[in-house]
């Protein structure tokens, strides 16, 4: 796993987000790993997997 601190990453959203402020998530690529937070509250808890792991994560939600 990463040990980059979060205010290291390069965080984005996707292009689909709009900018009305609804619920979304923010995600950063790391060596290794891929980040995920709120992006209403970016300094709570972030989620980290392997780059394998989300690759299947988003493999599942697009094919579902």
């Amino acid at each position: 796993m990463s040990t980059a601190e979060p205010e290291c990453l390069s965080w984005f959203k996707s292009s689909y987000s709009g900018n009305e402020g609804g619920a979304c998530l923010e995600v950063a690529v790391a060596p290794g790993t891929v980040h995920v937070r709120d992006s209403k509250a970016p300094a709570r808890a972030q989620l980290a997997s392997r780059r394998s792991e989300w690759a299947a994560f988003v493999d599942f939600a697009v094919g579902h």
